[in-house]
């Protein structure tokens, strides 16, 4: 369900599997029920989510004093995140910014609207990795639920796996929370951890792409908002 990536008194950070869900679903238990069980520790506060398709990096304070510290950081898009997804559709765009409302649609999906009273905001570059499978690099700064999965569709290019957006059907959704930087008490601290799970994401092809330099998210051009 997860991979324990660092261990901190004041926070743990971990890498979440694809298909875990923060609730418990009928038998199975819930991301935090197995935390607490496996790690030992009955004092853990979730900081952010992520949802049951998504995997990768995610922040589990120790204390509810952290957890305010830190979830006022998440508020407050002090916290630098930045997300891998796959697509084996041509998008409207190869770079850019997607930026609008989000309501509710049918069937657990989200809509994005041309409105912008409290909007969703997602950076994103992309290159393509090989014919028919391109790489997104994607910077959300707000936090929406499933903010990313509805950027890429309103891009027509659904993730692959994504099936509730349009996405075509594959061994899992590839939407993985690649990179974490975050300053507490003063002290900065970032966490990178390539994606473990999936055809696509664990291909040399991806992995030779997550080795280029000019592709590290950190050093692409990203405007300023």
């Amino acid at each position: 369900m997860f991979d324990l990536i660092a261990a901190d008194p004041r926070f743990y950070v971990i890498a979440k599997h694809p298909g875990a869900s923060f609730h418990r679903q009928g038998d199975e238990a819930g991301l935090m029920e197995a935390l607490r069980e496996q790690l030992a520790d009955d004092a853990l506060w979730p900081v952010h989510r992520l949802d049951r398709l998504t995997s990768g990096l995610l922040l589990v304070a120790r204390s509810a004093e952290v957890a305010s510290c830190l979830g006022d950081a998440f508020a407050t898009r002090e916290v630098e995140k930045f997300y891998l997804a796959l697509s084996d559709r041509k998008p409207q765009k190869k770079q850019g910014l997607v930026k609008g409302d989000m309501v509710k649609g049918r069937g657990g999906a989200w809509r994005l609207l041309p409105s912008l009273a409290n909007p969703a905001v997602t950076q994103f570059f992309s290159f393509s990795l090989q014919p028919g499978l391109r790489l997104f690099i994607l910077r959300p700064h707000s936090g929406k639920t499933h903010q990313l999965r509805v950027a890429l569709k309103s891009l027509s290019a659904p993730i692959l796996g994504d099936e509730l957006y349009g996405g075509t059907p594959a061994d899992r959704g590839y939407l993985h929370a690649y990179s974490l930087a975050f300053t507490l008490e003063g002290e900065r601290f970032r966490f990178v951890c390539p994606p473990r799970h999936g055809e696509h994401f664990t291909s040399e092809t991806l992995q030779a792409a997550l080795a280029k330099p000019e592709w590290q998210p950190q050093a692409l051009p990203w405007p300023v908002l």
